[in-house]
């Protein structure tokens, strides 16, 4: 069996095991085999015998188990030969003996490499190290693996090789694998808690007409369908369609569903992402709150095993109540600290001069009123200084930067949002829902003169959204949150490509 750079090439070990496959056709063995029934799992068979020793296996003469998976690990020694499968759960030894398989299985099992996929029988065992183990009674050759694993592909740590090819670091990196059946996990979850709350799954289209391309400040992807000859916008939010079934009675609704926002790529942020939203009648933003509280606090301790788990070398306790800092309260204390030096009359350059952030600089230069600064301000000068041991939820708004949130009535320049973070990050966005239809077209008009004022992120005026909520809108509020970035949390992942299976990469000829 050869092992991995022990030709000259790659393209060398590719036709040493194409000579591979052909042999075993000669030998009447189908490289690329099907039908293979698999009883068990290598967690199943551990599970099963994590407590017996070598003579409790030897006395109990335990039931053959059938196992498949990648070959890992090989070490032959003549007539006899130890390998490792791994399969979903894990890795389990084989120990293959001639004289128990039979000289054609162990000729076959000569032309594996590591990488191949195969098939074992055998009962249960301990090795005289204490490893448990199946001795085979069968072995079979599933798949021929043309393409080696990469050398000191045990630890693949290469952040380029691993995105890019997500298949080897998941065949290699145990680790990675929980990481993903954690984000399962934590899918499965909010699932689970809003089913609970009689709340309703639902689908919503992909694809927006121009005019509908909003609910968020992001600018969208551009598409066209041919047969109809129009110009669609890849969706970069689900709001607005989740709040017409709000009207359409179903009073509690949710999408887990992705987005596409045409915006820069860090460890944050991904192009192509996943969130929920749901939408609940008869709810304020305060409501969404202690529901959040609630949601998170569950999901913590079902895909981490406590309410409070680590993230970057912090702890983080998800027990409510979680603390509310109040973002123009922030920027005031800033203000009266001297770190702002008037906040009315700072020109450009020094507003700019506040931040390095490129992201900070660019949302500066877009800011038309004070409500935008202290909206800016407060993410470039105050977010990163939010406590990391407890999440908090971000209120008091201005109304400029919520084109979609209901006034506060007492403090009309406010509205009645949150923004909860966690980690450093903002993980959800909410707020009670403007149904004021003249309100919401006003919102929409100033929208609009933002574009033209250059605004590549205002959102479009959405006439059919404004005929809904003339229809009457019952007082709702609504939430959306990251998945990617709650997945980072819960598996402690410093990157949003650790938790996105393929994450959008520069194409592979350009990477230096």
């Amino acid at each position: 069996m050869a092992e991995p750079g022990a030709t000259s090439s790659i393209e060398d070990q590719i036709r040493l095991r194409e000579q591979k496959a052909q042999q075993l056709r000669e030998k009447g063995a189908h490289p690329y085999g099907n039908g293979v029934v698999v009883p068990h799992t290598t967690g199943f068979v551990r599970t099963r015998h994590s407590s017996d020793d070598a003579a409790a296996l030897e006395a109990e003469h335990t039931e053959p188990y059938g196992i498949a998976g990648r070959i890992v690990a090989v070490r032959s020694m003549g007539k006899a030969t130890f390998l490792s499968l791994r399969d979903r759960d894990g890795d389990l030894q084989v120990f293959v003996k001639k004289d128990k398989v039979g000289e054609q299985a162990y000729e076959i099992l000569k032309l594996a490499d590591l990488g191949d996929i195969a098939f074992a029988r055998g009962r249960a065992m301990r090795t005289r190290t204490g490893e448990l183990s199946i001795e085979a009674t069968e072995f079979r050759l599933l798949t021929k693996a043309l393409r080696p694993l990469p050398e000191k592909w045990h630890g693949l740590t290469d952040h380029e090789t691993r995105y890019r090819q997500r298949y080897v670091d998941l065949a290699a990196n145990l680790e990675v694998r929980e990481i993903f059946r954690k984000r399962s996990k934590l899918i499965a979850g909010i699932r689970r808690f809003l089913d609970e709350r009689d709340y309703i799954e639902v689908e919503t289209p992909v694809l927006h007409k121009p005019e509908e391309a909003g609910g968020a400040a992001a600018r969208p992807f551009e598409t066209h369908h041919n047969a109809l000859d129009l110009d669609l916008k890849l969706r970069i939010a689900l709001e607005l369609h989740l709040k017409r079934l709000i009207v359409g009675g179903l009073e509690r609704v949710y999408e887990i569903g992705r987005i596409f926002r045409n915006e820069g790529i860090d460890r944050r942020h991904n192009p192509e992402f996943t969130m929920i939203e749901f939408y609940q009648a008869y709810a304020t933003y305060e409501d969404l709150m202690a529901l959040t509280e609630q949601l998170v606090e569950r999901l913590a301790v079902e895909v981490t095993g406590a309410n409070v788990a680590p993230f970057q070398g912090v702890l983080i306790d998800y027990a409510a109540p979680w603390p509310r800092v109040s973002m123009v309260g922030e920027v005031l204390k800033a203000y009266q600290a001297g770190e702002l030096d008037g906040l009315d009359k700072l020109t450009d350059d020094q507003w700019l001069s506040k931040t390095d952030d490129n992201e900070h600089r660019h949302k500066f230069t877009k800011a038309n009123s004070t409500g935008d600064k202290i909206a800016w301000a407060f993410e470039a000068l105050v977010e990163p200084m939010l406590p990391r041991e407890k999440p908090c939820f971000v209120v008091d708004f201005p109304l400029e930067v919520s084109p979609l949130a209901r006034k506060r009535d007492k403090e009309p320049r406010l509205v009645d949002r949150f923004e909860a973070y966690a980690g450093g990050m903002e993980v959800a966005n909410a707020f009670s829902e403007l149904n004021d239809p003249r309100d919401q077209e006003a919102r929409f008009r100033a929208q609009v003169e933002a574009a033209a004022r250059g605004d590549q992120e205002a959102m479009p005026y959405d006439r059919d959204y404004i005929r809904a909520l003339e229809h009457g809108m019952p007082p709702t509020a609504g939430e959306g949150i990251g998945i990617d970035r709650l997945a980072m949390l819960f598996t402690d992942s410093s990157s949003i490509r650790d938790v996105v299976l393929f994450p959008l990469l520069k194409p592979e000829e350009d990477v230096k």
